[in-house]
């Protein structure tokens, strides 16, 4: 199991600070039924060095659990951890942490309530971050945030991300091609993970995710942020990667988690690809606090985003244009590697290609059915690889 240093409960704690702290950011925690791994997750937040740097700088962040439809425990295990954390933290002056418990599952919906209402408004930047990673160095989360105080061009600062199978000391031939599959992945230009990024507080506040997007909101904030709003070609100079910050997470290997989880890709780029589309269509100052019209969309006509998806699907022959460069964007990724590399990473782009494809026709087959909401997570059970990956 990977392991993350607990916080020291026996050092001296600083005093309460007064209200009128500066908050420096916001971070929301995604969790859906995450009872047998948050404590873990937690842990490995609660051990992060930022705590001790925003007291040195005088500032403060608040903590929330988004437990979204949870039918576990995730909600009294979090309370209760967060509730030790405000005793025993030598640093707890300098962050306060609650559960939002909000009865609908869904992570769009999560996300939304947290950057639009939950989070406080003097807030500079908002971080979220799934329930189920493990922080492998202790700066993650302060790297991240002064990344972007740092470089103004950026609006979104994300980390590196590690495959928990990247530390097992005998990795199979199916571990070898996943983290094959995850080099392919780190070409792409201005990349980021949903699992983990920071976000400027004010570029936050002007996006909302619709109800019925895929669960790819990483990809549409790229494509929002990249062009600053569908104004200009996209940037990838607004994505900043952030030095020594990285974290870990549970791979798929297992052939039906790897085909059902590629299959909920499919779905979500095929929904952003719609979405975007159509933005581009409206005016400059529609689309320029997105914010505003997807609420306004969603609450005048739930179902608008799903039928502008209904007629996409109608208006294609096969399951491979479902978006452009569905049948190209993995060999692209290999013409970016330079010498050897292409040739020992030819087998996993081939392997990708061919679950790609079986991906998107079920993709395909599950969009004509008139649905876009798919989440196989509910499948998998939790697990973590050996204590090699422990946080530095």
């Amino acid at each position: 199991m990977l392991t993350a240093s607990a916080p020291s409960l026996n050092a001296p704690r600083h005093k309460s600070a007064p209200p009128t702290v500066p908050l420096c950011f916001s971070l929301g925690i995604m969790a859906w039924n995450e009872e047998a791994t948050i404590v873990q997750t937690l842990t490995s937040l609660f051990a992060q060095s930022v705590f001790a740097a925003l007291a040195a700088r005088g500032e403060r962040c608040e903590i929330m659990c988004l437990a979204n439809g949870c039918t576990d425990g995730t909600v009294a295990v979090t309370r209760e951890y967060f509730q030790l954390m405000a005793r025993t933290h030598r640093y707890a002056a300098a962050f306060t942490a609650r559960v939002v418990d909000i009865p609908e599952p869904g992570r769009n919906n999560a996300w939304n309530r947290f950057v639009h209402a939950d989070s406080a408004r003097e807030t500079r930047f908002i971080y979220l971050m799934d329930a189920d990673i493990i922080f492998r160095q202790a700066d993650t989360i302060l790297n991240l945030f002064t990344t972007l105080e740092q470089n103004l061009r950026a609006d979104v600062a994300s980390g590196r991300q590690h495959k928990d199978i990247e530390f097992k000391a005998h990795k199979t031939l199916r571990d070898r091609i996943s983290l094959a599959t995850s080099d392919l992945t780190g070409t792409i230009e201005g990349r980021f993970t949903g699992q983990l990024y920071c976000l400027r507080a004010s570029i936050a506040r002007r996006l909302f995710l619709p109800r019925d997007l895929g669960a790819v909101d990483d990809g549409f904030f790229k494509a929002a942020i990249c062009t600053e709003f569908f104004e200009h070609e996209p940037d990838g100079r607004r994505i900043a990667q952030a030095p020594r910050a990285a974290h870990v997470y549970q791979a798929y290997v297992a052939p039906a988690e790897v085909l059902n989880n590629q299959k909920r890709q499919m779905i979500g780029q095929t929904t952003v690809h719609v979405l975007v589309e159509y933005l581009k269509t409206l005016p400059t100052e529609e689309r320029s606090d997105l914010a505003v019209l997807l609420r306004r969309l969603d609450e005048e006509d739930p179902d608008w985003l799903k039928r502008r998806v209904d007629r996409h699907i109608a208006s294609i022959r096969f399951f491979w244009q479902l978006f452009p460069g569905l049948l190209t964007f993995r060999f692209k990724r290999l013409a970016r590697l330079k010498g050897i590399r292409r040739l020992t990473h030819l087998p996993a782009t081939l392997a990708g290609f061919a679950v790609t494809m079986l991906a998107c026709a079920r993709a395909h087959r599950f969009l004509k059915g008139g649905s876009t909401y798919y989440w196989p997570k509910a499948e998998r059970l939790p697990r973590f690889t050996s204590a090699s990956g422990a946080v530095d």
